[in-house]
């Protein structure tokens, strides 16, 4: 067994040899990888990615990552195409066939079939003299020098050029695709990833009860609302126009101030923090919480365009959601 140290280093030279082996990729982007962004981008079809072995999982994840950024694409392993699975390659689909050496049993027989079919096959391939360099109509050189494994035998530094290389090709069609946030959350509406893209103010305050009072509401009686409506603060009101807030933190503030009983004499706008932070119901919840962390605070009064009182959206309706 290895010591600590020993560990570690042998973690930071897998982690070097991999970095230098991504940076490589850089040199090898050419008009060849121009030309096969845009025959993906003008495609009438779906992007069918095809690998066997480890560069079948690379491809797997490059699909996943194109649906969710809009190129419609298809996994099909390499050993399976052979034995009925071609039947999902149409007219106008575009095929990436991913191979380290470019030379595997199951890439001779493929390649020549998929040729068959006239659909543009493009090849991420790490032996640009190989079988599959030669029969690609495009080829992505995604080469490495070395494995990071110490018997230079397990796929590493090559499976993480190649997935890099899918992200070059993904990123690049999202930019020639204008493809923006609100498309991104169109394709990712579960998890918390998708409601921090989606979820708005007015999906969560409604469930909450309106506390409110108005300037000359007595303390005792802005205690009890803000108690009964289970919120922690009670809103002051002129009218529908929003004048203050009363919050835990005023009553505190205002214990501290006032050592007297004649405290109880106070009314709402003697304790409130005027001009409290507003939000209005269409805005995103996860900009409602990056403006409640912003000040330190746990509410945020919502408001319509008018500045009317609406509600009380609380970071805990955020929490609930799984938005952080």
């Amino acid at each position: 067994m290895k010591t600590p140290e020993e560990i570690k280093h042998i973690a930071c030279q897998v982690i070097d040899e991999e970095k230098k082996a991504v940076a490589a990729l850089a040199s090898h982007i050419d008009d060849s990888f121009v030309k096969a962004v845009e025959i993906i981008f003008s495609a009438h079809g779906r992007v069918i990615v095809t690998g066997i072995g480890k560069s079948a999982n690379i491809a797997t994840k490059i699909v996943s990552t194109f649906n969710s950024t809009g190129t419609p694409a298809i996994f099909m392993h390499a050993a399976d195409a052979i034995h009925g699975d071609l039947g999902m390659v149409q007219p106008g689909d575009v095929v990436i066939c991913i191979s380290k050496s470019g030379n595997t049993p199951e890439i001779k027989v493929l390649v020549p079939l998929l040729k068959n079919f006239g659909n543009p096959l493009i090849a991420i391939v790490g032996d640009m003299d190989s079988f599959l360099a030669q029969q690609a109509d495009i080829v992505l050189d995604a080469t490495v020098e070395h494995e990071a494994c110490p018997n230079n035998l397990a796929p590493t530094s090559s499976t993480t050029a190649q997935l890099v290389m899918g992200d070059t090709l993904a990123v690049s069609l999202i930019e020639c695709r204008n493809f923006t946030s609100r498309d991104f959350a169109r394709f990712h509406p579960g998890g918390a990833l998708g409601k921090k893209l989606y979820m708005r103010v007015d999906d969560l305050y409604r469930q909450n009860e309106r506390p409110a009072v108005t300037c000359d509401t007595s303390l005792r009686d802005t205690i009890l609302e803000m108690t009964s409506r289970r919120l922690g603060c009670a809103v002051v009101l002129d009218g529908e126009r929003v004048v203050g807030i009363v919050c835990d933190g005023d009553l505190r503030r205002m214990m501290r101030r006032y050592q007297q009983l004649d405290s109880l004499n106070l009314r709402a706008r003697d304790i409130m923090t005027p001009s409290p932070k507003t939000v209005k119901p269409q805005e995103y919840a996860v900009k409602a919480l990056d403006l409640m962390r912003k000040n330190a605070i746990t509410q945020l009064v919502v408001v319509d365009e008018q500045g009317s009182y609406l509600g009380v959206l609380h970071i805990h309706d955020i929490l609930r959601e799984g938005i952080i």
